[in-house]
């Protein structure tokens, strides 16, 4: 029987990796605390390690893993801006969670919205004292106003037709556009700077990579519209935060709905409530009214969860049949080096 040691991992992704499980008939070891240098030695002994988005899969955490036998890594999650691919290359495999549920996210994405424009959280906290007066609680129609979609995968696509339900225009930004999908969906692709120009709402639904970190900064914040609304449900490291909280200052950002943030390692996914929040970027962003903080739950639906544990275990399954994992991911993938184009393996 293979051996995986999870890290990170929580009471959800005990209850949902055991049910996934009872199929694949793995022995599953949970550990509470993150995957760093000084935790990476515990995977000795195991076949496998199943990592989350805050886990350190930095050169020199690889370099432990690989010498205590780990040749394969399954990441629960979709992002892996946190593994140094060049590390891992050629030792350790790396497998990924590339679309557990779009719908999920594309939801929360609207949850945002909503709540920032009608004040439903505020709504909430005031009628439970009694007060029902509806002073600062002015919002505007969806209908008729434009959004801008920057990242068009699945969970682009899906918010684009919820947008699209709502009567709204919505613009798009991809360095890949997908005309036909486009065309099909009522949607226009224009230029970056064009989105950012025309667009009331700004949603970010594409992966961190070197090219789009920080490109939410002072220059684009300029460009776009005063008052637009900006919602990150994507990887905290696409916006600037200090540029942003800049720009809420001055009123350029009308509003802000953020489910990551850059520097959430230490925070999210933990409760801190009895603790001094030292981080003072963060702090800042808490004292703005017009600005609503989740803590990376955009993806956190029953759905989602039960598709995370059986992508996962399945990808372990063909690692350990000795097959191609189909989302395996390395630093040349999708370039026309790397030796999937030919073999069907990374390495």
């Amino acid at each position: 029987m293979k051996k995986i040691i999870f890290f990170d991992a929580k009471p959800y992704d005990r209850e949902f990796f055991d049910a996934a499980n009872k199929k694949h008939g793995y022995e599953i070891k949970y550990i509470n605390n993150r995957l760093l240098a000084d935790t990476a030695p515990l995977a000795a002994g195991y076949d496998a390690v199943c990592a989350f988005v805050n886990d350190d899969l930095s050169g020199p955490v690889a370099d432990i893993l690989f010498n205590k036998g780990i040749r394969v890594i399954a990441m629960r999650c979709a992002g892996y801006n946190n593994v140094d691919l060049k590390s891992v290359f050629g030792r350790i495999h790396v497998g990924r969670v590339p679309a557990y549920s779009p719908y999920a996210v594309a939801e929360h994405a609207v949850a945002l919205i909503l709540t920032l424009n009608r004040k439903t959280h505020k709504a909430y906290n005031r009628t439970r004292d009694s007060n029902f007066a509806l002073g600062g609680l002015l919002g505007f129609d969806l209908h008729g106003k434009t959004a801008g979609i920057i990242g068009t995968g699945r969970i682009g696509q899906i918010l684009a037709g919820i947008l699209k339900g709502f009567g709204m225009r919505v613009l798009a930004f991809d360095r890949f556009p997908k005309t036909d999908w486009a065309d099909g969906a009522g949607v226009e692709y224009v230029e970056e700077a064009e989105l950012y120009r025309q667009s009331d709402i700004i949603s970010l639904h594409c992966p961190l990579t070197p090219e789009t970190e920080y490109m939410i900064n002072a220059k684009s914040l300029s460009q776009m519209k005063d008052g637009v609304m900006l919602i990150n449900t994507s990887r905290g490291g696409l916006i600037e935060t200090k540029d942003l909280i800049d720009a809420l200052k001055t009123g350029k950002i009308g509003a802000a709905g953020l489910d990551v943030y850059e520097e959430e390692d230490g925070y999210f996914f933990e409760d801190r409530s009895d603790e001094v929040l030292t981080d003072d970027v963060l702090a800042r962003l808490f004292t703005f009214p017009n600005v609503l903080v989740t803590a990376h739950q955009a993806f956190f639906t029953k759905e989602a969860l039960g598709n995370i544990a059986e992508t996962t275990l399945g990808n372990l399954d063909a690692f350990f049949r000795g097959e191609s994992m189909a989302n395996e991911i390395c630093y040349h993938c999708g370039k026309d080096t790397c030796p999937r184009k030919t073999t069907g393996k990374c390495f």
